[in-house]
């Protein structure tokens, strides 16, 4: 194993000079790509960096849902010394990057999703997911108190979560709760954990559960699993909001909203500056809607249909505030 190592270190360093000429992409997926819009849309951005780089490679490789083998799969996939940077996505990955990188000290790493700041080895970038629960809890309790068909006046909204993690625990419910109650303070938010990120028969039962305790909006993230919340409000007639990507097709007369994170693009620019020696390793920043790469979707036909302007008006006031920089939300640390 030590001579393993001590060769794939040798292959890392003598490769570095090639980085402009023939980079070598990895990208470690510590999941799936199917149903899980942040990761697929990081490979995508990998993906279209290399389409465009002459003589570029790219291996995608996914470590599956099982968190306790993500440490020695990375390894492995560090090991092997066949890329130049290894890009990666998910606020648990910067203590396993870090841990890597201890290992193999010439392997460049980008990670998305997280914050890492300080190792030389490694650029992060945390998205501002209070931005992003606050403005999707916001239209959440303006629909939900407009009295439209569909709703009622419990002032409960529901969410399905695949499992806690700090970025859940201390972003995103938070964010999303601080909406809400900027709406009215009387809101309640009844959370439910499925436990996985595929269960689509548990997140239906769930979702059933929630509007049948007087939820009329359900905010599911639970990778391919949401398909079952997204089956039982088109049975029910009642509504849901998404994180991270446009699913607006999914369920067009059900679907209120979707507050997407802009992964590809992050992807695809923190890779192109890295192999033009322009990406400031070391660095640890936090990206949000002023930056472009948190948006709500607010022209969707969809959108525009579901939810009256009364409410768009409102929704797009507390958007430019945000950009504006006049609402603020102070990051924690995870």
């Amino acid at each position: 194993m030590r001579r393993f190592i001590i060769a794939s270190l040798v292959a890392i360093l003598t490769s570095t000079a090639l980085w402009a000429q023939a980079p070598r992409i990895g990208v470690f997926v510590p999941g799936a790509r199917d149903g899980s819009p942040i990761y697929d849309n990081m490979a995508k951005g990998a993906e279209r960096l290399v389409s465009e780089t002459p003589r570029a490679s790219l291996r995608v490789t996914e470590a599956g849902f099982n968190q306790a083998e993500w440490k020695e799969k990375l390894i492995s996939f560090v090991a092997s010394g066949k890329f130049d940077i290894v890009i990666t996505s998910n606020p648990s990955m910067p203590e396993l990057v870090n841990e890597a990188s201890k290992i193999f000290p010439k392997q460049r790493f980008i990670c998305l999703d997280g914050y890492l700041a300080g190792n030389s080895s490694v650029y992060s970038a945390l998205y501002n997911q209070l931005e992003q629960g606050y403005v999707t809890g916001y239209l959440s309790g303006l629909v939900s108190i407009s009295g439209m068909k569909g709703t009622n006046p419990e002032k409960k909204i529901g969410m399905i979560i695949g499992q806690n993690y700090p970025a859940m625990e201390k972003m995103i419910i938070p964010g999303f709760l601080k909406g809400l109650t900027a709406v009215d303070p009387g809101f309640q938010l009844d959370i439910r954990v499925l436990g996985n990120w595929y269960d689509a028969a548990k997140a239906a039962e769930l979702s059933r559960s929630l509007y049948a305790q007087g939820a009329d909006i359900i905010l599911p993230i639970c990778g391919s699993a949401s398909q079952g919340a997204v089956r039982v409000a088109q049975e029910t007639g009642k509504y849901l909001v998404f994180f991270d990507d446009d699913e607006f097709a999914r369920a067009p007369d059900n679907i209120l909203g979707c507050t997407v994170l802009h992964q590809e693009e992050l992807a695809y620019r923190s890779l192109k500056a890295a192999i033009e020696e322009k990406l400031q390793f070391g660095k640890a920043e936090i990206v949000g809607m002023k930056e472009g790469y948190i948006e709500f979707l607010n022209k969707n036909p969809s959108y525009i249909k579901n939810v009256p302007e009364s409410i768009r008006i409102k929704v797009e006031a507390v958007i430019q505030s945000i950009k504006s920089g006049w609402l603020t939300f102070q990051v924690p640390s995870l």
